[in-house]
């Protein structure tokens, strides 16, 4: 009888769509007849594991929706490598209020200082707070906007649209009309965290036009935090170690033509 019952119950949470639950109604049940839990108790337990199976299997979608090229959190971040940057004024950033406050974020610095890794981790941290995030480098938001309208709705209207590697090729003065375009849309109405190597002073040379460049930096900044990284790149840190290493160890070596 209890057997058959279990069985009608996992049936009906499938129907139910509660997958998770039906998994572990089981393992649950056994659990609450050892720790003799009240029936709300067990209930209790039983949603919690749904809940929790459904929320994971959100942020899944919404990471892989998003586009995201790998996962990277704040934590792995090594800030020792950089020791100017304010950490404090970086760390700020994860409370995502500048999401709340239609704020723009842009991370400056030359290659390999991590501006794209702080970029993905506050990306990966609003997918976990339910926004709807897009990541996109440059030369792909250019190629997608001219593609039309239709194609350009992700980009336009999502609450948090990263920009990647802003700078690192040229732009003809169309494809700088269209990214004004793109950073007037968002402009007061949501969130843009753009990367770029160049500074601001080099964007009329990147973007051709000194008029569209003012027009975009003026947008861009209007409601926007700047962090700017300087130091070496912490892609090469381990190769440099590696070399001084083998300097080191050439020095100490006795001198054979003695």
């Amino acid at each position: 009888m209890e057997q058959l019952t279990s069985e009608r119950l996992q049936d009906n949470l499938l129907r139910l769509k509660l997958s998770r639950a039906a998994e572990v109604l089981d393992t649950v049940a056994e659990q609450a007849k050892e720790n003799k839990s009240s029936y709300f108790s067990f209930l209790d337990h039983l949603l919690e594991e749904e809940v929790a199976a459904k929320e994971k299997r959100r942020i899944q979608t919404a990471m892989k929706t998003a586009g995201l090229p790998g996962a990277k959190t704040v934590e792995q971040y090594d800030f020792s490598f950089h020791p100017q940057l304010d950490k404090k004024e970086v760390m700020e950033l994860f409370d995502l209020s500048f999401i709340a406050g239609k704020e723009n974020v842009i991370f400056l610095g030359p290659p390999g200082v991590g501006k794209t890794h702080l970029a993905i981790s506050l990306a990966i941290k609003a997918c976990h707070h339910g926004f709807k995030v897009y990541f996109t480098t440059m030369d792909t938001l250019i190629k997608k906007l001219k593609e039309g309208a239709t194609r350009q709705k992700a980009y336009l209207n999502s609450s948090l649209v990263v920009v990647d590697e802003v700078g690192y090729l040229p732009v003809t003065t169309e494809e700088a009309y269209l990214f004004f375009q793109f950073v007037s849309h968002r402009y007061e109405r949501s969130s843009t965290i753009i990367t770029s190597n160049k500074s601001f002073g080099d964007w009329q040379e990147l973007f051709g036009d000194p008029v569209i460049a003012t027009a975009i930096l003026d947008r861009l900044l209007h409601h926007s935090r700047v962090v700017n990284i300087k130091g070496h790149s912490y892609r090469l840190k381990e190769h440099s170690f590696a070399q001084q290493t083998f300097k080191e160890h050439e020095k100490n070596q006795p001198d054979e033509s003695a």
